[in-house]
């Protein structure tokens, strides 16, 4: 689309939506024929609604009965596999006896989406009150799912956060319009995930609704981790959640425009059956988290006992024009800053988006300049691994500054790692099978796992977002899409937030650490003053740092001639906020190459580094080409993006 054709478009939209909107009159009688088609039907009459046990939801009932207001008591357990993640779902799901809070960023109608939405329509009709929330920019996507969600049951309530043109979903030119008039409160969304059941036990982190989170992606999946939590800092959770769920940003989505249109136009739909695209998967999935003996041993049995535990959370006032409210309203980013800020030894980051806010880079230099600084190790996306190029290009422009000024270690992530936590069975890329001896034939995906051709499919398998940074999905060229790579195969890229301090603080949580993080978007974490939580933690982040599954980002051997003069002008253009032009960059990828020298890999700034390890290339593994050459415009011209990335 031509930028005129936008222009035009945008306009078109504005003359729509001042004659189409509903009027309040409408907006009542479309909640009116929602509620009025609401069933009432309780399956079951039993004062715990007919729960099945849940092992997880026992962790908390066992936890807020060893706690006292002295010495609370917490069970924690890390979630860095997708299957796990999933099953603990559908347990604590199953396991509700009362109430499901659902907060979340993306939630896709695909696999993982419906089967979690099948499973909350079922624990509403056996009594259970369900309340989801969900961002408007990553909704579900269909408009007649939310009417009829919006229909279903009395014990199921859904609302849209900050929903932008008061409707639910936004095409194209709708967005353009939208970024046009109102850029920050587009900007403006709420990134935290939580679910929380019974009040008692609650998993944040991460992970959205979506294929790609679960490892159920055929092409892309995210590593991610998710924390659940058992005992009294669910109370935080419950209190946060509230605070959203009221918050005027918060809005029914049956009086929004586009889904009260259409329950005044056709009145309440049923909701159709999803054809699942893998059954059988999802029928596994399901089998799995209906055996006890599997989750408890597992899952429950792994979970980590420890005491006190804080929530931290952005309130809805972060999203107010009152800077000194929102400040009010934004503990999030602060607090992680101080914690960063407390370590003496070791820093130990993950982050998706190496884009760090202008304080966070003042903090990481006043720390490199104590007399004796800690050891910052940071985990984070290859070009090759991304899901965002234009965030990576920023990263790569301040190369420099990372190693040098602040003493990052940076490892990133490989597109293809060879031990990670990850389910290459589950994509369905791949045809898996086990032979008597215990060794594995690995083939090509089994025909009737394909997904189908029809148009219908099409449709359907349209991903509708599928990263963090949403105001900028829209961009006509694509820049949010992946790279192409040298070779085939289903890809992973690093979606895991966390950061272990000193080896005693474990902290897992929404936040990239990022400026958007700190300016737009509500955040969430959880943190841990626990040494058994926090190695556990650790080990988790140096496996995703190991080489067998990243790179290291270390400075280039020097020029032979001029080496001074090349690094001061490489400097001045870096800190251009635009034309940085300078070709040569300051450091690029090494892989480690190990042997009777070198048993394990050194540090990058250790003088034997170049002896065990060889460089590969600024952009490993990629396909060079026009999102290569894109890369580097973004890297002389993005600087203005960053406070948005």
């Amino acid at each position: 689309m031509t930028p005129a054709l936008r222009v035009l478009a945008a306009l078109l939209v504005l003359t729509c939506s001042a004659c189409g909107s509903l009027s309040t009159l409408q907006r009542d009688q479309a909640a009116r024929i929602a509620a009025e088609a609401r069933s009432t039907l309780v399956e079951c009459d039993a004062a715990d609604a007919c729960a099945r046990p849940s092992p997880l939801r026992e962790l908390g009932v066992r936890a807020w009965a060893e706690s006292t207001p002295q010495q609370p008591r917490h069970y924690a357990l890390l979630l860095d596999y997708g299957q796990d993640a999933l099953v603990s779902r559908l347990d604590l799901i199953r396991g509700a006896q009362r109430s499901i809070d659902l907060q979340t960023y993306i939630f896709d109608e695909d696999d993982a989406g419906h089967l979690v939405l099948d499973e909350l329509l079922a624990a509403v009709r056996r009594g259970v009150r369900v309340r989801v929330l969900v961002d408007q920019l990553s909704a579900l996507r269909q408009v007649d799912t939310l009417a009829a969600l919006a229909s279903a049951h009395a014990n199921l309530e859904l609302r849209i956060y900050n929903p932008v043109l008061a409707r639910a979903r936004i095409s194209y030119p709708m967005y353009a319009w939208a970024a046009a008039c109102c850029w920050r409160r587009l900007n403006q969304r709420m990134h935290g995930k939580l679910l929380l059941v019974d009040g008692i036990v609650g998993i944040t982190g991460g992970r959205n609704y979506q294929d790609d989170y679960y490892d159920w992606n055929p092409e892309f999946n995210f590593r991610d981790r998710d924390v659940l939590v058992s005992g009294p800092a669910t109370a935080a959770m419950a209190e946060n959640f509230e605070a959203f769920w009221n918050a005027p940003l918060s809005v029914p989505v049956e009086r929004l425009d586009d889904v009260g249109r259409h329950l005044l136009r056709e009145g309440a739909p049923p909701l159709s059956p999803w054809p699942y695209e893998d059954p059988q998967r999802v029928a596994a999935m399901s089998r799995a988290a209906d055996d006890a003996v599997l989750v408890r041993q597992g899952l429950a049995g792994a979970a980590i006992p420890v005491g006190e535990v804080v929530f931290i959370a952005d309130l809805p006032q972060k999203h107010r024009r009152d800077r000194e409210a929102a400040v009010g309203g934004a503990p999030a980013s602060p607090l992680l800053h101080g914690l960063i800020e407390s370590a003496r030894e070791e820093v130990l980051l993950q982050t998706p988006y190496l884009v760090l806010s202008k304080p966070a880079q003042a903090m990481f230099e006043r720390m490199h300049e104590r007399a004796t600084p800690p050891r910052v190790i940071v985990s984070t996306n290859s070009l090759a691994a991304t899901d965002s190029f234009i965030t990576y290009a920023l990263s790569y422009k301040y190369k420099r500054r990372y190693l040098r000024d602040f003493g990052f270690e940076i490892h990133e992530f490989k597109p293809f790692p060879e031990d990670a936590p990850i389910d290459l069975e589950a994509t369905g890329a791949v045809d898996i099978s086990w032979n008597a001896d215990g060794s594995v034939n690995i083939g090509e995906a089994a025909p009737d796992a394909a997904p189908g051709d029809g148009a219908d499919d099409d449709v359907r398998r349209e991903p509708p977002l599928s990263r963090e940074y949403a105001a900028l999905r829209y961009a006509g060229i694509g820049v949010h899409r992946r790279v192409p790579l040298k070779r085939a195969g289903v890809r992973f890229g690093l979606h895991a937030k966390s950061l272990v301090i000193d080896n005693r603080i474990g902290v897992v949580g929404t936040h990239n650490f990022d400026p958007r993080g700190d300016d737009y978007n509500t955040e969430s974490a959880v943190i841990i003053d626990d040494p058994v939580f926090a190695r556990a933690l650790a080990d988790s982040i140096r496996r995703d740092i190991a080489p067998a599954n990243a790179w290291v980002i270390a400075r280039r051997d020097k020029p032979p001639v001029f080496s001074g003069l090349e690094y001061s002008l490489a400097k001045v253009s870096e800190h251009l906020p635009v034309f940085d032009l300078w070709p040569m960059r300051y450091a690029t990828s090494y892989e480690f190459q190990p042997g009777p020298a070198c048993p394990q890999p050194l540090s990058p700034f250790d003088p034997d580094f170049r002896d065990c390890h060889e460089p590969v290339g600024d952009f490993p593994e990629v396909n060079l080409g026009f999102r290569t050459l894109l890369t580097r415009i973004f890297t002389a011209f993005g600087a203005g993006l960053a406070p948005i990335l």
